[in-house]
C-alpha cells in the first residue's frame, strides 16, 4: 500500500529542528489546560507568564530569596514562588504523565488528520529525550525498563511523524525490540494497536467481543461490575475488534502469537480458564459479522453507550485511553465531517502538555482539582492563607473550586452505568464529570476550610455542600472502605480474567486507605459545621472506614498504596484517619505499629525514599535516594500520630528546608504516582504541596479532653491520660490559627498546644485570656522558655512545655 501521509513521507535520518519555546502560551479556562504556538507578532502581544516559563524549562524571574531560618519561613517561601505557577482561573496545571502518545499518533493516521507540525516536532522531541539511556528503547512509564508495547508502539509513531527507519535512535529502538523478541510479544493493548493500523492479524490477539455488553446486567461478568476504567477502555475496542480491518495476508502463524507476551511486558499472566475461554472465542469470532446477528446488536449498543461517554464528558471521555478508541469509533461510524469526529479533534488539545523535553499526552486532561485542593489546604493549615498578600491566590483557587463542582447527574445515569454526580468533584474539571472519591472529600475539605476565611465570599452553598457529602455516603463498600470513582461493583474472581497482562488489579473497584481516609476527614470537617445534618449515618459510615484501615494494616505495622509510591503514601493517609479518632502512638497499636513502620525505613540522611519497585512487588523497596515528597509524606504521618520522639521528624524537616533552593522552589525528584501497581505517574505538584503541609504542620493542634473524667479524678495536674487525641479536620485546627501564632481560641472540652518562633529570646513569657470572667482563674499565665542546649537552631527549638 503507497503511503500518503503527509509527514511519514518525511524519512528524516536526522532529528529536525524543534520550535521556538518563546512562541509557547498555556491557555486555561474553567480548568481546561491548552497549548498554543504563536506567530512572533502574536507573541509581542501576548507575553509569557512565569508559569509558561517554568513548564517549559525556561529561566526563571523569581527572585532569590533569603536562607529560610524556620520550617514556616521555608513554608511561606515555597508558596511564595508556587503561587507564580497558579493560572489565571484559579488552579495549578502540571502533567500528569502515561505511556499515551503513541496511541494519540496512530489515531491521527488512521483518520488521515494531519498532525500540526509544531506540535509533531515537539512530540518528536519528547519521545527522543524520552528513550532509555541504556537501550534506546521505551518503558511504560519514564524510569522503568524498555518493553515490547511501548517500543514498538514508539517506534511506529516516530516514523508517522517524520523519523526514517535510519535515523540513529530508530536503529537503536529496532535493535533493543528484536533483541525482546519483536513486536508479536506486545501484550494485548499493543497488538490491539498494531491491528488498527494493520500492521497485526486480528487473529493474532485474543478476542474482544463486543457482546458482552449486551449480556443481562445481573450477571457477575457484564461489563457494568468492572472497574470503570477498564471497562470503557474494552468498551470501544470491542466495536474496532468487530470491525476487524485487515492487514495484507503474510505467512506467520497468527493464531500462535495470541499468548506471545514478552517477558519483558509480562506483570499478569493469563489464568488458564482465561486461555481456555479465549480459544471458545477464537471460534465464535470466525462467523461473519454479516450473518452474526447478536454482534451486529452488540455494535449498536456499544456505539450507544460510546455516544453518551463522549456527550456527558464533553467528548474528553474518562481519559486518553478511551478517548482516542472513542474517536476511532465516531470515525469508522459517523464518518469525518461529522460533530462527533471534529469535536475530539477539538477536545485532543486539553490532553497534549508541553515540558521541558517536549510535548507529552497526559494521562488524564490534567490533575487540576486534586493539586488544587491540596495546596488550599497546605495554606490553610499553615496560617498564611489570610495574609493580605496570598487572598487573592486563595480567591482564585476558592473560585476554581466552586466552578469544578459538578452540578448534575448526567442523562441516563443507570443506561451508561455511572455512578451519582451531583455535588462530587472531580480528578480534572467539571467537563470530565466523574465522581471520585477522594477527589469529593478534598475538594469539600478545601472549601470548608476557605470559605471560613474573612476575607473569602461563599461561593459555595449549604446544600452545594451537603450535596457532596450526600455523594460520599453513598460510595462506601462492604468492607468499610472506600474506593475511586464508584463502590465495588464484581466479585473478586474478576481480576481471574485480566486481559491486560501489564496491569494489575485491573477488573474491578478495589478499597483503598487513602480513598477511605480522605472520606473519612471530609465527612469529619463537614461534621464540625454541619453537626446535625446526616450525623448518625456520618459516624457510622465513620466507624467503618476506621475498622477498614485497622485491618488493612500488615504484620510489620505497613499499608499498601494503590495512588502513590507506596507504603510511605499510604502511611501517610493510615495515620492521620486514626489519628482523627485519638487513636496516635502513645494511644493505640495500630498507630504505634505505623509509625515504627516508617521509622525503620528513615534513611542516614533524615529523608525518606521508596521505589516505584515497591508498587509492583508489594515489598518496601528503598530508593537510591531520599525524596523530598516522600520525607514530607512520612513526617506529616508522624506528626499525626503524635510520635513521642522528635529527632526523625527534625532531621525529616531539616533534609527537606535543605533542598529548597534560593528562590523557594523544590526541583523535581523520582516519580510519585502508580495507576494499577505497574504503570508509575507523575505528580509534580506534589513537591510543594506537601513540603508546605509538611513545614507547617507541627505548630498548633487541638485535642479532646475528657473533662468529665479528669473532674471525677480531682483535677490532677498530669492531664497526658485525659487528651483524647487529635480534634478532626486536621487535628481541629482552624482556618487562620495554623502556624507561628500566639492569638487562637480555646474552645470548651479541648486542649490546645501552639508552638512559638522565640528565636534567641530565652525567660519569662506571658499568655493571657480574653475572657473577663477568666480574671480570678488563670487569667494571665506566664511561660519559661528556655534554649535546646543539644540543639542551637532556633529553626527547631522547642518552647519548654
Amino acid at each position: 500500500m503507497k503511503e500518503t501521509y503527509r509527514s511519514a513521507l518525511l524519512n528524516l535520518t536526522e532529528s529536525p529542528k524543534y520550535t521556538d519555546l518563546s512562541r509557547w502560551r498555556l491557555r486555561v479556562k474553567e480548568g481546561a489546560q491548552t497549548w498554543h504556538y504563536l506567530t512572533e507578532e502574536e507573541a509581542k502581544t501576548w507575553p509569557q507568564t512565569a508559569a509558561d516559563r517554568y513548564f517549559l524549562g525556561l529561566p526563571s524571574d523569581a527572585p532569590e530569596l533569603p536562607k529560610a531560618k524556620t520550617p514556616i519561613e521555608a513554608a511561606k517561601y515555597g508558596f511564595e514562588f508556587y503561587k507564580r505557577l497558579q493560572t489565571e482561573d484559579g488552579h495549578w496545571a502540571g502533567e500528569i504523565w502515561r505511556f499515551l502518545v503513541p496511541g494519540l499518533i496512530i489515531s491521527y493516521y488512521i483518520t488521515a488528520t494531519p498532525v500540526p507540525d509544531h506540535q509533531r516536532l515537539e512530540i518528536i522531541r519528547y519521545l527522543l529525550n524520552r528513550t532509555h539511556p541504556d537501550d534506546g528503547g521505551w518503558g511504560l512509564h519514564i524510569e522503568g525498563h524498555s518493553t515490547v508495547f511501548i517500543t514498538a508502539l514508539t517506534y511506529v509513531a516516530l516514523r508517522i511523524l517524520g523519523l526514517g527507519a535510519d535515523h540513529p535512535a530508530l536503529i537503536k529502538a529496532r535493535g533493543t525490540l528484536h533483541r525482546m523478541g519483536g513486536a508479536t510479544g506486545a501484550p494485548a493493548w499493543g497488538k490491539f494497536w498494531l491491528c488498527t493500523m494493520g500492521l497485526y492479524e486480528w487473529e493474532g490477539m485474543n478476542p474482544v467481543p463486543p457482546e458482552v455488553w449486551v449480556l443481562p446486567n445481573w450477571l457477575p461478568i457484564h461489563p457494568c461490575k468492572w472497574w470503570v476504567q477498564n471497562r470503557m477502555v474494552y468498551l470501544p475496542m470491542g466495536y474496532i475488534y468487530a470491525k476487524t480491518l485487515r492487514p495484507e495476508p503474510t505467512a506467520l502463524n497468527w493464531n500462535a502469537q495470541r499468548n506471545n507476551i514478552a517477558k519483558e511486558d509480562l506483570y499478569i499472566p493469563h489464568t488458564r480458564l482465561m486461555d481456555f475461554i479465549n480459544e471458545i472465542l477464537v471460534y465464535y469470532m470466525k462467523l461473519p459479522l454479516s450473518v452474526n446477528k447478536l454482534c451486529q446488536y452488540a455494535l449498536d449498543a456499544t456505539v450507544d453507550l460510546i455516544r453518551m461517554e463522549d456527550e456527558n464528558t464533553f467528548f474528553l471521555d474518562i481519559g486518553p485511553v478511551n478517548k482516542v478508541l472513542n474517536w476511532l469509533v465516531c470515525f469508522y461510524h459517523y464518518g469525518k465531517e461529522s460533530r462527533e469526529f471534529k469535536e475530539h479533534v477539538r477536545r485532543n488539545a486539553d490532553f497534549r502538555w508541553l515540558g521541558p523535553e517536549g510535548m507529552m499526552m497526559n494521562g488524564t486532561n490534567g490533575s487540576q482539582l486534586w493539586d488544587t485542593a491540596f495546596v488550599a489546604q497546605a495554606c490553610c493549615e499553615a496560617g498564611f492563607a489570610h495574609e493580605a498578600k496570598n487572598i487573592p491566590a486563595m480567591q482564585k483557587a476558592l473560585k476554581f473550586l466552586d466552578d469544578c463542582q459538578i452540578k448534575r447527574n448526567v442523562p441516563d445515569m443507570d443506561k451508561c452505568y455511572r455512578h451519582v454526580s451531583l455535588g462530587a468533584w472531580p480528578f480534572s474539571t467539571r467537563d470530565q464529570g466523574y465522581t471520585v472519591s477522594d477527589c469529593t472529600a478534598e475538594g469539600l475539605k478545601s472549601v470548608l476550610q476557605l470559605q471560613k476565611l474573612s476575607q473569602m465570599p461563599k461561593l459555595v452553598n449549604d446544600d452545594r455542600l451537603k450535596q457532596a457529602v450526600d455523594v460520599l455516603l453513598t460510595m462506601q463498600n462492604e468492607d468499610g472502605g472506600f474506593a475511586s470513582y464508584e463502590r465495588i461493583r464484581g466479585p473478586q474472581w474478576l481480576e481471574w480474567f485480566n486481559t491486560a497482562e501489564v496491569f494489575g488489579d485491573i477488573m474491578i473497584e478495589h478499597s483503598y486507605p487513602e480513598c477511605t481516609t480522605a472520606v473519612l476527614l471530609g465527612l469529619s470537617s463537614f461534621k464540625m459545621t454541619f453537626p446535625d445534618y446526616r450525623r448518625a449515618e456520618i459516624e457510622e459510615v465513620s466507624r467503618k472506614a476506621v475498622q477498614y484501615i485497622r485491618k488493612k494494616q500488615r504484620p510489620d505495622g505497613s499499608w499498601f498504596g494503590s495512588w502513590a509510591i507506596c507504603f510511605t503514601y499510604a502511611a501517610l493517609f493510615s495515620l492521620d484517619s486514626l489519628a482523627s479518632v485519638g487513636d496516635t502512638y502513645e494511644t493505640c497499636e495500630h498507630s504505634r505499629r505505623g509509625c515504627d513502620f516508617l521509622i525503620s525505613k528513615q534513611q542516614a540522611d533524615g529523608g525518606w525514599g521508596e521505589l516505584y519497585k515497591s508498587c509492583e512487588t508489594g515489598v518496601y523497596c528503598q530508593h537510591p535516594q531520599s525524596q523530598v515528597v516522600q520525607t514530607a509524606w512520612a513526617c506529616l504521618a508522624l506528626m499525626s500520630a503524635k510520635y513521642p520522639h522528635k529527632e526523625p521528624i527534625k532531621r525529616g524537616i531539616e533534609l527537606i528546608m535543605s533542598r529548597q533552593q534560593a528562590n523557594g522552589e523544590w526541583l523535581q525528584e523520582g516519580i510519585e504516582g502508580v495507576f494499577n501497581r505497574n504503570c508509575m505517574i507523575s505528580y509534580p505538584n506534589y513537591k510543594f504541596s506537601f513540603t508546605i503541609w509538611a513545614l507547617e504542620s507541627a505548630f498548633l493542634k487541638r485535642c479532646h479532653f475528657d473533662t468529665d473524667r479528669w473532674v471525677a479524678a480531682g483535677k490532677p495536674e498530669d492531664i497526658e491520660p485525659y487528651i483524647k487525641g487529635p480534634c478532626p479536620h486536621h487535628h481541629g485546627v482552624l482556618p487562620g490559627e495554623s502556624g507561628h501564632k500566639d492569638v487562637f481560641r480555646h474552645l470548651a472540652h479541648t486542649v490546645t498546644i501552639i508552638k512559638l518562633p522565640f528565636r534567641d529570646f530565652t525567660g519569662t513569657y506571658v499568655m493571657h485570656c480574653h475572657k473577663m470572667e477568666h480574671e480570678d482563674n488563670d487569667m494571665m499565665n506566664p511561660w519559661e522558655t528556655v534554649k535546646n542546649k543539644d540543639d542551637p537552631k532556633a529553626c527547631i527549638d522547642y518552647v519548654s512545655d
